[in-house]
């Protein structure tokens, strides 16, 4: 045989393997058409813009599909890989490296703040307000690092110094602001949703692990879990695939296109800061990596990223009884299940009783007419062909 056809022989036949790979994957995922089957509808009635809908089991992504666009007016199609501002599906990761370092003995999470971050030694509670008098007092105890990853902390949403945008200081100067800053409540009493003191927990991780708070997640996370599109401050490559914001009009029949408005402009600043709380981009299949790690308690594909206690104490409700709010630490805990959404309505939601990651991209401050039912019709979908019954 001459050595051109030996070559010719040798390529058609990886095209013939390669096309019947792709065949079997096709054959495979075809049944997450019911995806698009279901979804594609609120994009017909202009009350979602588009999405990026996964769903992973324990060992591979099963299907990725995508409906609508990522820019309507350019004409733009969603695309698997298109990026998004996930918002507090941030707060998780930080609580997961946050464990990490529990894991290694450095941190306990029923230690007062205080003992990493002297000061928060100097904390006051609103007592009484009436009109612009207020009166303060010193909380019965010191906020726990159990407290700031529960949301009961007593601390508020944010400082008055994190204006205009909640990127414009970096991380050290936020933490401290929140000292200045009366908390609302008595620590442990009542849940209060609080950028502050997820953030207030990077500032620890900074703090015990001797390097900054981005570093550490792309060391101890990012990179190992090969989740090369997540990050706090996007490239121009990587803005240009980010998906466009919309919002509903007034009338809430339709899509305008809007901005990311917690967040500064340009994205790629370099003066834009990181915060845990919420700063983080990523794409669906970069999050399929970071929640099957979570499904797997702890591991994927053989290495071992936080203990199955830890991802236990991260998923178990901690909100007290006389609190009815279900969460854990950084993860709504609700019927066996876990997750977190975003503020622009990206979703990941962990099933271990079905072994499913559904995870839900999309770019939404808030939706026209019924847009909002969309992610449970995707939800319903997945499980229908992918998870059967729970166990």
């Amino acid at each position: 045989m001459k050595p051109w056809s030996f070559v010719k022989l040798v390529a058609l036949s990886l095209v013939l393997i390669m096309a019947y790979a792709s065949a079997m994957a096709k054959d495979e995922d075809g049944r997450a058409d019911a995806f698009v089957t279901r979804v594609q509808p609120f994009v017909e009635s202009h009350s979602l813009a588009g999405a990026v809908m996964l769903v992973a089991g324990k060992d591979r992504t099963l299907a990725i599909r995508t409906v609508g666009f990522a820019d309507i007016a350019a004409n733009v199609p969603m695309r698997p890989d298109d990026l998004f501002w996930i918002a507090s599906e941030t707060k998780p990761i930080t609580a997961t490296a946050l464990m990490m370092l529990v894991d290694e003995g450095k941190i306990h999470l029923d230690d007062p703040v205080a003992k990493y971050l002297p000061e928060f030694y100097n904390m006051w509670v609103k007592a009484d307000q009436i009109g612009d008098r207020l009166e303060l007092r010193r909380p019965q105890h010191p906020i726990t690092i159990r407290e700031i990853l529960s949301h009961t902390s007593g601390m508020p949403f944010m400082s008055a110094m994190e204006q205009p945008t909640l990127d414009v200081l970096p991380l050290r100067d936020s933490v401290r602001s929140y000292t200045l800053t009366p908390m609302e409540s008595e620590p442990g009493t009542r849940y209060q949703y609080s950028n502050a003191g997820v953030n207030t927990a990077g500032r620890i991780i900074e703090v015990v692990s001797g390097m900054p708070y981005e570093q550490f997640l792309s060391e101890r996370l990012f990179k190992p879990l090969g989740m090369k599109n997540t990050t706090f401050r996007p490239t121009a490559r990587q803005i240009a695939r980010l998906a466009k914001s919309y919002k509903p009009n007034d009338a809430k029949t339709n899509l305008v296109e809007t901005t990311i408005t917690q967040l500064k402009y340009p994205l790629d600043d370099p003066g834009r800061h990181p915060f845990p709380a919420g700063g983080l981009f990523s794409t669906a299949s970069d999050l399929a990596k970071f929640g099957r790690m979570m499904l797997n308690r702890g591991m994927l594909d053989g290495r071992r990223y936080v203990s199955e206690a830890a991802v236990q104490e991260m998923t178990r409700k901690q909100t007290s009884a006389n609190i009815p709010d279900s969460y854990g630490l950084c993860w709504g805990t609700f019927g066996g299940a876990f997750g977190h959404g975003g503020a622009y309505a990206t979703n990941l939601e962990i099933d271990p009783n079905r072994g499913l990651v559904l995870i839900w991209m999309v770019q939404h401050a808030g939706f026209a007419n019924n847009g909002e039912k969309a992610y449970e019709a995707f939800k319903e979908a997945a499980i229908a062909k992918f998870g059967g019954p729970a166990k």
